[in-house]
């Protein structure tokens, strides 16, 4: 008879604990915000977020207002849409809302690295002395050389004026990844003299090798992070992983030549730390990914963009031509391709607006918290709320201000002097008479802003400065209308479209 009872006692306990975990006894309590569980134990609203988180997140703040909690694959998730209470949960200490906790187990998924306080610590400093200030200055040259390579190599050929047609989004994402890889970890070192040529094409046909197979990883990375993934596609991922785990070998990288310090100084930071070698080798990819998953498709809607708005095209472009002139450089046929410097990119208020108002539009990351402790959170209009204890806290940038029509002026336009003031100064905005602070947020803010932001936005405006001085640009068809953004990939950085566009280009002089 014990026996029964002890058996029943732990079944019923067993039976609790899993409609616990299911989130059936979940209620919303006082000063709390709106609580919408869904109609699926512990899914709740997953499928439906992954399906289009823009559109779901609209359709919940139109149901509870401005803070809500939703359940979402067993995590509760508070969403504060308020742009005003931003600065407060960007600045909260880590004690009470800490960013490491989801990144680290995304990290883990998605790459197979463990990180550590080293690593957090490694990442921080080598990321101001080498993205920043004169390690930036470096870098930029570096990149510099990369496109030199990759785009102008042929130009002082003196080749005919042809036009060449690609797909737009493949030729963007496919050159400025290579170009940043080749500046970040390093080419081929010249197999004795006068073999320069030799391994010059060695690293453009490497380079080319490798976007192949990221681009078949970064098109499984959205299913991959929330571990919803076909058996067929989990296991390419795992391929995949393992073949840039070789690729990005520390064994492999320092076999390259001019290895920016950026990847050397992390790598031996790290070993002195202990960190073991393989992990070292999955810690090179999510750098790769991290450095070069957002670069190129953010240049392909930029250019884009530009090539579906003339007034804009011209406006960049003559900006452009003016700072080459003022360098005293000239795009002429059978000459040398220019160099552009960090300098020179510092002379683009133009180009820095149009290249803002792109991020404005397709940039959607999502900044995620995990509440340590039970935290107060007070809202623009007075109403003050509880953040709970083990829940997540989410923003949308995208959203709530990049897209909120009370902040920009007609925000489903691209309009690529936005961000500036006829005088070069940038423009400051405001909702209900009270300035923002935040009015784009593309590489996160607070302690989790991307510490590669300045490099990224230089190789993106570095990219598109050489096509637009080098190359005359034209959409195959004057119809061409700008393709829908891939809804999966919400909060994971810039969009990418469901589908190419065909362009043509060629040498201008």
């Amino acid at each position: 008879m014990v026996l029964w009872v002890i058996l029943l006692c732990t079944l019923v306990s067993s039976l609790l604990g899993g409609l616990y975990v299911l989130g059936v006894f979940r209620r919303q309590r006082p000063n709390e915000p709106p609580l919408d569980k869904g109609t699926i134990p512990w899914l709740g609203y997953l499928l439906e977020f992954r399906k289009d988180s823009s559109e779901f997140l609209k359709r919940m703040q139109s149901k509870h207002g401005d803070v809500f909690t939703v359940l979402i694959g067993g995590y509760y998730f508070t969403f504060v849409m308020d742009p005003f209470c931003f600065g407060t949960i960007v600045k909260e200490s880590r004690s009470k809302l800490d960013f490491r906790t989801s990144a680290t187990q995304l990290v883990v998924q998605v790459f197979g690295y463990k990180p550590t306080e080293a690593t957090q610590s490694v990442v921080h400093a080598s990321s101001t002395k080498h993205l920043t200030g004169d390690g930036l200055t470096v870098l930029t040259q570096a990149t510099m050389e990369s496109f030199r390579k990759l785009l102008l190599f042929n130009l002082s050929s003196g080749e005919k004026r042809v036009w060449q047609e690609e797909n737009l989004f493949h030729y963007c994402y496919n050159i400025v990844f290579r170009a940043g890889y080749l500046a970040l970890y390093g080419t081929e070192p010249p197999q004795g003299a006068g073999n320069k040529e030799k391994a010059e094409e060695q690293d453009r046909l490497h380079s080319n090798q490798l976007f192949q197979e990221f681009w078949k990883y970064d098109r499984l990375f959205p299913h991959l992070a929330f571990a919803l993934l076909p058996p067929k596609d989990k296991r390419e991922a795992e391929r995949l992983k393992r073949h840039f785990w070789n690729m990005l070998s520390v064994k492999k990288v320092w076999q390259k030549d001019n290895i920016s310090g950026w990847i050397s100084d992390q790598e031996q930071l790290l070993a002195e730390n202990g960190v073991p070698e393989y992990m070292r080798d999955r810690f090179m990819f999510m750098l790769l990914w991290a450095s070069q998953g957002n670069t190129g498709p953010t240049a392909f809607w930029l250019l884009l963009y530009l090539l579906k708005h003339p007034e804009a095209l011209k406006a960049v472009r003559d900006e452009v031509d003016k700072v080459l002139r003022e360098s005293r450089q000239e795009v002429k046929a059978g000459r040398p391709p220019v160099t552009v410097t960090r300098d020179m990119l510092n002379q683009t208020p133009l180009l820095d607006s149009a290249l803002e108002e792109t991020l404005r539009l397709v940039a959607a990351p999502m900044l995620v918290r995990a509440v340590l402790e039970d935290t107060s959170l007070r809202t623009s209009s007075g109403t003050e709320f509880t953040l709970r204890r083990g829940d997540r806290v989410a923003l949308f940038p995208h959203i709530s201000v990049q897209m909120n029509p009370e902040i920009h002026e007609e925000p489903h336009k691209f309009k690529y002097n936005r961000f500036v003031n006829p005088d070069g100064t940038r423009k400051d905005f405001y909702r209900n008479g009270k300035k923002l602070k935040f009015v784009s947020m593309p590489w996160g803010a607070g302690v989790s802003t991307c510490p590669g932001r300045f490099f990224a936005t230089a190789e993106m405006k570095l990219f598109v400065f050489l096509m637009l001085s080098h190359f005359d640009m034209e959409l195959v068809s004057e119809e061409e209308e700008i393709p829908a953004i891939d809804a999966s990939r919400w909060g994971f950085g810039t969009m990418h479209p469901v589908r190419d566009v065909r362009f043509r280009y060629r040498p201008r002089f």
